[in-house]
């Protein structure tokens, strides 16, 4: 799980935004990575079929001993905030997927959420300056086909594919301790294309199968959204002319690439070992500045940078193994 992590700079008259890990890490490994990209039903031997599924995932992260260490807004330790809250909520992972084969190539057709995010700790602790809510969503769409052919004792498959993904979200919190909420709001929007490419061996007489899999980064050229600084009062700062108003914000990003290798093996009758191997680019996402919409050139040295995720990502891998039984 991973915190969104965002200080309101009054006097400068912008947000600067941090996402941190687990440990208060400003560099985490693995992102906002949620269900990933399934293309398995792709390998399924039946002619026509479909699936549906879903995870339902319990993070159940508390905080405990919260301490305000940026105390120039108001210490809120000291102000009756609490020192503990729940930090995560609990979510659930959809996947959808159609396959239809004929002959040596297979189709599948499929909808999940690569990406994601769910932290809702309230205004009530002594963390809110750092975050009231964070929400993250990602929807993908995908179109991925195979073409197979023999070799050895199994067959060898070429997979390639495109995707579109939908990337939403926003992210509150207590900007300035003072009469009234003061609680600020960044709401962001974008979408993109991306592309899958792969090789993949399999011999069905033993379930073996062996798969690596291309996904490629998905441009969010369009990501905009809005800054609502509202329900600060502008006579904190008269200088600052995007307090106490919502502003309409633009800027780019990416959904990073990735490669994962999978395998997997019958061990028994009725029983399957699994496994696979995971890279994300993460660390592609360092810092993503937003400014007015229609500004020719946003950068985060520009002076009309309203705001900046200040992400500052490692590279993310993921290893995984299990193994399976069936019932029936």
């Amino acid at each position: 799980m991973t915190i969104l992590r965002l200080k309101a700079l009054l006097g400068a008259g912008c947000f600067s935004l941090a996402l941190i890990g687990t440990a208060m890490n400003p560099a985490h490994a693995g992102g906002l990575e949620r269900g990933g990209y399934d293309i398995d039903l792709l390998f399924d031997p039946a002619q026509v079929t479909g699936e549906v599924s879903g995870t339902y995932v319990m993070p159940q992260r508390d905080l405990k001993n919260v301490k305000d260490t940026d105390p120039s807004d108001g210490p809120l330790n000291l102000m009756g905030f609490s020192n503990s809250a729940r930090d995560t909520e609990s979510y659930w992972v959809p996947s959808v997927g159609i396959k239809a084969g004929m002959g040596p190539v297979d189709c599948l057709v499929d909808y999940g959420q690569p990406i994601g995010a769910s932290s809702n700790p309230g205004r009530n602790w002594a963390g809110a300056n750092s975050n009231v809510e964070t929400q993250v969503k990602s929807e993908a769409v995908g179109g991925t086909c195979s073409y197979k052919m023999d070799l050895g004792k199994g067959q060898f498959r070429f997979i390639g594919g495109v995707f579109h993904e939908n990337v939403s979200g926003f992210k509150e919190q207590l900007v300035a301790p003072i009469p009234g909420a003061g609680i600020g709001r960044l709401d962001l929007e974008g979408d993109g294309w991306g592309w899958r490419a792969g090789v993949a061996y399999e011999i069905p007489d033993i379930a073996l199968r062996a798969s690596l899999v291309y996904n490629s980064a998905v441009k969010l050229n369009n990501l905009d959204g809005t800054l609502d600084l509202s329900q600060v009062p502008a006579a904190l700062n008269p200088l600052n002319p995007f307090l106490g108003k919502v502003t309409n914000v633009s800027g780019s990003s990416q959904v990073p690439d990735s490669v994962e290798l999978k395998l997997q093996s019958g061990i028994a009758p009725g029983w399957l070992a699994f496994g696979s191997i995971k890279w994300m680019n993460w660390s592609e996402l360092q810092s993503i500045p937003f400014c007015p919409t229609g500004t020719a050139s946003c950068t985060t040295t520009s002076p009309l940078r309203l705001t900046s995720l200040d992400l500052l990502y490692r590279d993310g891998w993921t290893v995984s193994g299990g193994v399976g039984h069936k019932f029936n």
